[in-house]
């Protein structure tokens, strides 16, 4: 039994921190009550400092619950496992729901409450240690950000499109209408550089070649410029519209930038974490295993596969009262992030685990469509997942297989 899993002393101090973004809420208490009023600290030098004199007069080591709310608890949590080394324990915004729920107050949410949970949670042993966490909050912070970099990368290729468009009407034709033109890719580079250059008009062979960032054959280059010169001719306001197209394509490629930075940060935090394990699946790269393993780890979280794969929101929906038992849609509780990154690896399995594809073409064959059968790989691929971090073996196919068909799936 692990000592987290050990109920405190009575007359262990509890310090429970419901974190704010100004104040935090504070209770401080032992197994009698309250040792002191509640109060609201800031989230400053000055809110730790007072916290610590509401402690200096109680002998002892005081274990500090902190409720986990996304960035907003990690300035105190940090700061207090320096002070308190060992003495935090952090919970899930879910944990203390469950505790309110546990005490009656599941329907009435307020700081008190919240902090009222979290030393009911504390004094049974629960929680998790600051050091456990540290290393997956950065991979959990670096995962994020990129997340919202693909989004902003996104919008801006479907703005450079339109400007493109604009410029040049009938030059990039969107997929299933003709050749289309990737922006990413050095030949979408040259033309969108020629056409910030040259306002629209059309460019030579040469022109084209020299702007491109990699490398781009006579033909692909003879292809856009003759395809060009068969384009409506450029706006009147061509001039100004050029100019906004040099300065998008420029965040374009400060975003681009960003993202490889990006990735090469992930690649590391990622090895330091159990989640590096993920990599051994087939299909399942460094960004996928990353975006599922900061918001899966610690592993011990989740009791086993059917609470992890609950967590991801993709578990049906269930209804049971006496006789009458019906299931939903998925649930959707969770965060979406996590649920993307459950199906992502799950397509990406589709496609290159022979025993997935399999499985893959059994769900369609039944009549499910491709939505479908991958929400249903997902809870597979989520019981793989779970045992690959809880054993920290790597996947081996061919015992997969076995293991498979041995239980009859």
């Amino acid at each position: 039994m692990g000592i987290l899993e050990v109920a405190l002393d009575p007359a262990t101090v509890v310090v429970a921190v419901d974190p704010g973004k100004v104040m935090n809420r504070v209770w401080v208490s032992n197994g009698a009550g309250l040792l002191a009023e509640p109060v609201s600290l800031p989230v400053a030098r000055c809110g730790i400092t007072a916290l610590e004199r509401l402690l200096a007069v109680h002998a002892g080591e005081p274990v500090i619950a902190i409720e986990a709310t996304g960035s907003l608890h990690r300035a105190w949590a940090a700061e207090l496992d320096r002070l308190h080394p060992g003495a935090i324990r952090l919970f899930a915004p879910s944990e203390t729901k469950a505790a309110r729920t546990q005490l009656g107050s599941g329907r009435f949410k307020t700081d008190d409450r919240d902090c009222a949970a979290l030393t009911y949670l504390a004094r049974q042993g629960a929680g998790r240690r600051q050091s456990e966490e540290a290393a997956v909050d950065a991979l959990r912070a670096a995962v994020r950000h990129r997340r919202g970099l693909v989004a902003d990368r996104k919008k801006a290729q479907q703005r450079l499109h339109d400007q493109l468009n604009v410029l040049c009407p009938g030059l990039s034709a969107p997929s299933g209408h003709g050749r289309s033109l990737p922006i990413e890719t050095p030949t979408g580079q040259a033309v969108l550089a020629c056409a910030a250059a040259f306002a629209g008009r059309p460019p030579t062979r040469r022109s084209l070649i020299a702007r491109a960032p990699g490398r781009l054959t006579n033909i692909n280059a003879d292809y856009w410029v003759q395809r060009w010169r068969g384009c409506l001719s450029p706006p009147p306001d061509a001039e100004q519209r050029a100019h906004r197209l040099g300065r998008d394509l420029q965040r374009f490629a400060a975003l681009q930038a960003d993202i490889a930075a990006l990735d090469d940060e992930i690649e590391v935090l990622l090895a330091g974490t159990d989640g590096q394990i993920l990599t051994s699946l087939p299909g399942v790269a460094v960004n996928r295993a990353a975006a599922f393993a900061a918001h899966s780890l610690p592993i011990t979280r989740f009791p086993d596969a059917e609470h992890l794969y609950s967590a991801t929101g993709l578990a049906p929906a269930l209804y049971e009262s006496a006789t009458l038992r019906r299931r939903g849609r998925i649930s959707r509780q969770g965060l979406a992030e996590h649920r993307d990154a459950l199906m992502g690896i799950a397509w990406g399995l589709s496609l290159y685990s022979p025993s997935f594809a399999q499985r893959d073409a059994e769900l369609r064959a039944r009549g499910m469509r491709p939505i479908q059968a991958r929400v249903a790989l997902a809870r597979h691929a989520c019981r793989l997942i779970y045992r690959l971090l809880v054993t920290q073996q790597p996947f081996d196919e061919a015992a997969y297989r076995r293991g498979r068909l041995s239980r009859g799936r």
